[in-house]
């Protein structure tokens, strides 16, 4: 099932992507922590689609590798720089260069107390596409990665979860401008999405909607002001214009 959520008068609703339209549906938390999926709450609807989740915590991964000085790392990042797909991004003037970053992004179903690598499917609502942009000279003065990536917009999400595309065998593409930059998945990545939660989950408890990015260390292209970068997750299309 591809989850999502639209923007009504009466704020967001969850929604189900159908072949003749957007389905409303129940809370798919709810749903999840039944051991059920969501079912169908009206008929068709239409509205503009909105990022799937308001998360209230962001996990990134930094994926060192096997080359690199450091084990692999975690970082947070702010879930206010949270963006739909097909939101024009204002790209910062005063941080150097930008890199865009394609990911897989894990939407958590509910609280990680007790996740385990063998266990982590069990508590994974669903993946999607994310970009993860970043500064990346920044670092240079802020190792702790919070000038390099806390410009606003910079965190497009979407526009879908996928609940049954799994967290072993993920694919992920990206493109600039249509020209494909990266043919990637879930299983290039030095650490598994089981290997990841379980680290993240053995330091701080997570909760329904949080987001964990698995990384990106074959999935990077520098992006400027003018661009299109097109993020792919098991299929899910999530389109950013740079400005």
């Amino acid at each position: 099932m591809r989850l999502g959520r639209v923007a009504t008068t009466g704020g967001p609703r969850w929604v189900r992507q159908a072949a003749d339209g957007l389905i409303p549906v129940t809370d798919p938390f709810v749903a999840f922590a039944e051991g059920q999926e969501p079912e169908d709450a009206g008929p068709r609807i239409e509205g503009t689609v909105i990022a799937p989740v308001d998360p209230l915590v962001i996990v990134g991964i930094a994926q060192n590798g096997p080359a690199h000085v450091s084990p692999v790392q975690a970082w947070l990042k702010s879930p206010r720089t949270v963006t739909a797909g097909g939101v024009d991004v204002v790209l910062r003037r005063d941080a150097g260069g930008q890199v865009a970053e394609g990911e897989i992004a894990v939407v958590i179903g509910r609280p990680t107390r007790g996740l385990t690598a063998q266990t982590a499917h069990e508590y994974v609502l669903g993946v999607t596409a994310v970009n993860d942009l970043s500064s990346p000279e920044r670092a240079a003065f802020d190792p702790r990665n919070f000038e390099s990536k806390s410009g606003e917009g910079y965190t497009p999400l979407g526009p879908w979860i996928d609940t049954a595309a799994g967290i072993d065998d993920v694919r992920l593409q990206v493109e600039v401008d249509g020209r494909p930059v990266a043919e990637t998945g879930s299983r290039q990545l030095p650490m598994s999405i089981r290997d990841c939660l379980a680290y993240v989950a053995a330091w701080s408890r997570l909760g329904p909607g949080d987001v964990v990015m698995t990384g990106a260390p074959h999935s990077q292209a520098p992006v400027g002001p003018g661009q299109i970068v097109t993020v792919r997750v098991a299929g899910i299309e999530l389109v950013t214009a740079f400005v």
